[in-house]
C-alpha cells in the first residue's frame, strides 16, 4: 500500500494532479492524449505517468507504439477515497485548474 507521503507526493505536482483528474474516470489514456489536453511534451508527460505508476495510481498497457494508462483498478478504497476528496475541491482551491 502506498504511504501517505508518497501519496501527496504524487498528488502534489500540478501536472500529476490534472492528468489523474483525466484517467479518473476509469477509461483508457493515451500519453498522446494526455499531452494535447494538458499542453506537455511526450517526455514530460512520460515522467509524470511513470511517477503515478510507480506510486500504484495508475497502471498502463502498451499498444503498439502507444502506451496506455488508466486508474488501478485494485487501488485501495482508503486511497482511492483521498483522491476522490481531492478530485472534489472546488476549482479555485485547484492547482491544476486551467
Amino acid at each position: 500500500m502506498i504511504s501517505p507521503v508518497d501519496l501527496m507526493s504524487a498528488l502534489a505536482d500540478p501536472t500529476r494532479l490534472a492528468a489523474l483528474r483525466l484517467l479518473w474516470d476509469g477509461r483508457e489514456h493515451c500519453v498522446c492524449e494526455l499531452m494535447t489536453k494538458l499542453g506537455a511534451s511526450q517526455s514530460r508527460m512520460s515522467r509524470h505517468m511513470g511517477a503515478l505508476k510507480i506510486a500504484g495510481l495508475l497502471v498502463d498497457r502498451r499498444d503498439a507504439q502507444w502506451v496506455r494508462y488508466r486508474r488501478n483498478p485494485d487501488l485501495d478504497p482508503a486511497v482511492a477515497a483521498v483522491i476522490d476528496a481531492v478530485m472534489a475541491l472546488p476549482l479555485a482551491q485547484r492547482k491544476d485548474a486551467a
